[in-house]
């Protein structure tokens, strides 16, 4: 089997390597600056697989994967990640004071610690930056006045020090990653535990159907399949345009999927499967702290 290549939200330090280190046994990683360039990667054959955040405890879907996944990208979800997600204060052990002026990283991350900053850091700027990881690299370059929000990892990989430790606003702190390819190639995961398998569906409603949604869902539930989440997202194509991501709780099937599917059609419905796959539970480590 050739060695697997690995893209990811990179640089190194963000959660998304962290995911990566966690599933992966082995192979050639390449981190990417942003979610687009990641799945543009593994669309135009760099890579053979990517890994992007999908969805977050706290914050909700990341709204950029899931468009890019549908109006973008051709590809599957091969897998997905869910892990527990630390945020910590870091600091140039160097070069800083406690009168933060500046305060680095990804939107996501910043909102998760909403309280704790409104807090502790009224006065703080709050600049947005691609990544947690790459918040680490400007601190580490920047030093004085400035601090990142990001995980153990950021700061090793960056010499940071960790001045606040888990200061995200509640403990419950998970993130889903998704983990994609536009060619199906075997993935070499290390032992992990495989909590359930899943299969996502796109459904696009007809325009101006009276109870469509209500049908769409009496679909599934007649047949008693579990429904864990559903979305709606704008088509972009005008305002009430909307299609659904809907996540079932187990395989695709030769029985019910197609039924659902031809039932949908009957009804003027779209859908598509957007992958069926395990759904991996992975922890991560305690952080190394720096004198």
């Amino acid at each position: 089997m050739p060695e697997q290549r690995i893209g990811y939200l990179g640089p190194k330090g963000t959660f998304t390597k962290m995911a990566v280190d966690g599933l992966f046994d082995g192979g050639t990683y390449i981190g990417y600056e942003s979610i687009p360039a990641c799945l543009d990667a593994v669309e135009n054959g760099e890579v053979d697989t990517g890994v992007v955040p999908l969805e977050n405890a706290i914050e909700g879907s990341v709204h950029l994967t899931i468009d890019y996944l549908v109006h973008q990208v051709n590809q599957s979800i091969i897998a997905e990640l869910t892990v527990p997600i630390k945020q910590h204060l870091l600091v140039h052990p160097d070069h800083y004071d406690h009168d933060l002026k500046k305060i680095y990283s990804h939107s996501h991350a910043i909102a998760q610690c909403h309280q704790y900053l409104h807090k502790n850091y009224p006065q703080a700027d709050l600049e947005y930056t691609a990544s947690t990881g790459r918040a680490a690299e400007i601190v580490a370059d920047t030093g004085t006045g400035a601090a990142a929000i990001g995980n153990h990892l950021a700061a090793e990989e960056n010499g940071l020090k960790i001045l606040a430790e888990n200061i995200h606003d509640y403990d419950n702190n998970h993130t889903r990653f998704a983990v994609v390819q536009k060619n199906p190639m075997t993935l070499k995961v290390k032992d992990q535990f495989v909590t359930k398998q899943k299969t996502t569906v796109m459904v696009t409603l007809p325009k101006d159907y009276v109870g469509a949604l209500h049908q769409v869902l009496a679909a599934f539930a007649w047949r008693k399949m579990n429904l864990s989440k559903i979305e709606s997202r704008p088509m972009k194509t005008g305002l009430g345009n909307y299609f659904f991501l809907i996540d079932v709780d187990q395989p695709y099937d030769q029985i019910l999927f197609p039924g659902v599917q031809a039932e949908l059609e009957a009804l003027g419905c779209q859908l598509k499967i957007l992958g069926t796959y395990p759904s991996y539970q992975l922890d991560i480590p305690s952080p190394i702290r720096r004198a």
